[in-house]
């Protein structure tokens, strides 16, 4: 299927569903955007998701392509939709088609949607200053001068970061339900808050390593804090 955005073929990718069941989205990885058909990201199983998660954390730190023009569904070639959607206290936005064949969301949306992105505390610019001079928006890529700036003058979308301990929360209650064995465990709630602490100890290595400042730099904080979730998630699994 072409990408809506730069018309290139899209990768597909099979994930697991629910109830035995398979689901194929596709993703353009230059652009960072993939596309669900109508209600598709609801099948997704746990291990689904998580793959995911690992396949967009593995391109973080590709160069990613804008979007340009007005793209049109894959699927009816109507021009789809700028929508503006709001979970719990997180606005995002994606492009939908007006016959609800699917939408087509970045990366970056996806992890709004989520909840996995929050916005930086003046002690975290402070922090980040001392480093860095220039990051560029997780949201349109355009620069932004941490001297002058704490938000994107080209978007206005605050400087933001991914939210490391709602990463690792999901990890763990993902891989629980993912379980073959489907019993109650009793000691879940322990399990669950030693593989959060784990997970924090891991991402604050990353953070403080010498490539970190480097990524943060070239590609953004979102972009190296998702390089550094793909990490963590190939180190656990190996």
């Amino acid at each position: 299927m072409p990408c809506p955005n730069c018309h290139a073929v899209m990768a597909s990718e099979t994930l697991e569903g629910h109830v035995g069941t398979s689901v194929t989205i596709e993703l353009c990885h230059p652009c960072q955007l993939f596309w669900f058909d109508a209600r598709e990201s609801l099948k997704l199983a746990p291990g689904g998701v998580l793959k995911l998660f690992r396949i967009i954390g593995e391109h973080a730190l590709d160069a990613r392509s804008p979007v340009i023009g007005h793209p049109a569904c894959p699927r009816c070639r109507s021009r789809l939709h700028p929508t503006h959607d709001q979970q719990r206290n997180t606005k995002f936005q994606y492009l939908r088609c007006p016959k609800d064949h699917g939408r087509l969301i970045a990366f970056v949306e996806f992890l709004r949607e989520k909840n996995f992105l929050k916005p930086l505390s003046q002690k975290q610019i402070d922090e980040l200053r001392q480093s860095v001079q220039m990051v560029h928006c997780s949201g349109c890529g355009a620069p932004i001068n941490l001297a002058t700036h704490t938000e994107c003058a080209h978007c206005g979308a605050p400087l933001s970061m991914l939210d490391m301990k709602q990463a690792g929360a999901l990890v763990a209650e993902l891989r629980e339900a993912d379980r073959a064995d489907k019993s109650i465990d009793p000691t879940l709630p322990l399990e669950l808050e030693r593989a959060r602490r784990e997970v924090d100890a891991a991402f604050a290595s990353f953070e403080r390593g010498p490539s970190w400042f480097d990524d943060v730099s070239s590609s953004g904080l979102v972009s190296a804090g998702l390089s550094a979730l793909a990490t963590w998630l190939k180190k656990s699994h190996s």
